[in-house]
């Protein structure tokens, strides 16, 4: 009898200690898709969208879980250089800088969090995509190759 009324209580315990602790890594915004042909396969990722300066200014800050293949796509008002940081960021991320065609301009693996160091486009961008670390690597994305997303332009 204690038997189950314990399993029971530990039960809603833990089920509400997953629910409180694990907000939801985005905003009440819908979701979008960004891909790219990595030559052998496609990657592709469920990603919410910053395209305005609040959403921008948040990004993914305070996000303590972010599920694998999911993301943050930036749009600037410019293709000019960009510079970013990883203020009240706490986890890894990879940043992807991107033309407005969506060509891959430069790649920052594995953002250290909370770091204020200023991480630069190293050129051009007029897009940043953040994902989780090592998903650059592990799904090969490299310098040169063209994401696909309805913000991008067809031209490169």
């Amino acid at each position: 009898m204690w038997g189950a009324k314990l399993y029971k209580f530990l039960a809603t315990i833990l089920f509400i200690t997953a629910w409180l602790a694990a907000p939801n890594a985005f905003a009440q915004s819908p979701l979008h898709t960004i891909s790219v042909n990595t030559g052998n396969k496609t990657a592709q990722w469920t990603i919410e969208l910053a395209s305005d300066q609040k959403s921008r200014s948040k990004g993914l800050m305070h996000v303590k879980i972010m599920a694998p293949e999911t993301g943050m796509l930036f749009r600037f008002e410019t293709n000019s250089p960009v510079a970013m940081w990883m203020k009240n960021t706490f986890i890894p991320l990879d940043m992807v800088f991107l033309s407005p065609s969506g060509k891959i301009n430069h790649i920052h693996r594995n953002a250290v969090p909370q770091a204020l160091d200023i991480i630069s486009s190293k050129g051009a961008a007029k897009f940043v995509l953040e994902i989780n670390a090592g998903e650059a690597n592990s799904t090969g994305l490299q310098v040169g190759q063209i994401m696909r997303h309805p913000w991008f332009s067809a031209t490169q």
